[in-house]
């Protein structure tokens, strides 16, 4: 027996009410004064119109956020944004398409806003770690860099993605323009407490960063895993080994769904890929996120986040 789907996907009333409760958990907000619930429903106007007592205007949901100004219904906004948030290697904008009934050029452009809206802002924006916390550090080479010939042998044809990996925590990727010790270690420094360990590989780029505590690494020309050398107060058996294994993980998924799913992917629009990526991986089922609750979290993110199509296809590439 096959369920029917949530009537938020099929109703955009229902939607636009599922959307309300997300971004005015308190009432709603004007986006133009920021005052708080002292807006009113215009009867007779648009779907979802208010206007503020405060100031004077008129604003709905959608306005500030990666939907404004969008023709598609909410209520396909919202089945897009499920249907990316619930598929681990992603979905492509051909399939988008014929599922959601809008042309490639839309699915595409709404794939790259929900994406935007993925991006961590806020609290979830902090430096990954803390006090007595393991930070994974580990790159990847990805793809050709546009505009340059393939050569024989070495990575500098190929895209560098940084990924740090808070041990049993969240992720977060950069696309670099190489990974030499001047791109690696600013993002390092950036994002990274210094209160941490830092665990990597043995690459020579990763020493006297001196951007944590305390940095062990694992040669992995002799192991992949080993004992720390950091001494343990809390006993032997809590103390994390040194690896770079979670960071490895995330890299098979990701490269199995930049390959398999979406195959070409601009340099400019690397970074959201990245982001769409961490996303999934930060509100995974082992920390406790369902599909629904991921979506939630991704639609909670539409907030500040304008995308036009023209800065889409403009994007500076770093």
């Amino acid at each position: 027996m096959v369920s029917k789907p949530p009537k938020r996907f099929t109703d955009e009333a229902a939607a636009r009410a599922h959307l309300e409760k997300l971004q005015w958990p308190d009432g709603p907000v004007c986006p133009h004064c920021g005052t708080l619930d002292r807006a009113s429903r215009i009867a007779g106007g648009r779907n979802g119109l208010m206007f503020c007592n405060a100031c004077r205007k008129q604003f709905s949901v959608t306005v500030g956020t990666v939907f404004e100004r969008s023709k598609v219904p909410l209520n396909t906004w919202l089945f897009a944004t499920h249907l990316l948030c619930s598929s681990k290697k992603g979905i492509s904008a051909h399939q988008l398409s014929r599922m959601l009934g809008v042309s490639y050029k839309t699915a595409w452009f709404m794939a790259h806003r929900i994406r935007e809206a993925m991006n961590p802002s806020g609290r979830d924006a902090g430096p990954l770690g803390g006090p007595g916390k393991v930070v994974e550090a580990d790159e990847t080479y990805i793809g050709k860099k546009d505009g340059k010939r393939v050569k024989a042998g070495g990575y500098a044809h190929k895209r560098t993605v940084l990924s740090l990996v808070e041990r049993g925590g969240k992720i977060r990727s950069f696309k670099l323009r190489s990974s030499a010790r001047e791109d690696i270690g600013p993002a390092v420094r950036a994002n990274v407490q210094r209160t941490s360990v830092l665990h990597t590989d043995g690459a020579q780029v990763y020493r006297g960063l001196f951007a944590t505590a305390a940095h062990e690494a694992v040669d992995h020309s002799k192991e992949y895993v080993r004992q720390s050398d950091i001494p343990n107060l809390g006993g032997a058996q809590d103390w994390p080994t040194v690896h770079t294994n979670t960071a490895e993980g995330f890299f098979s998924v990701f490269k199995r769904g930049m390959v398999g799913t979406y195959q070409h992917c601009g340099e400019q629009h690397l970074q959201r890929y990245l982001a769409e990526f961490d996303f999934r991986m930060n509100h995974r089922v082992k920390l406790g996120y369902s599909d629904d609750m991921r979506t939630d979290k991704a639609l909670e993110g539409i907030k500040g986040k304008r995308l036009t199509y023209r800065r889409t296809n403009q994007a500076e590439v770093n």
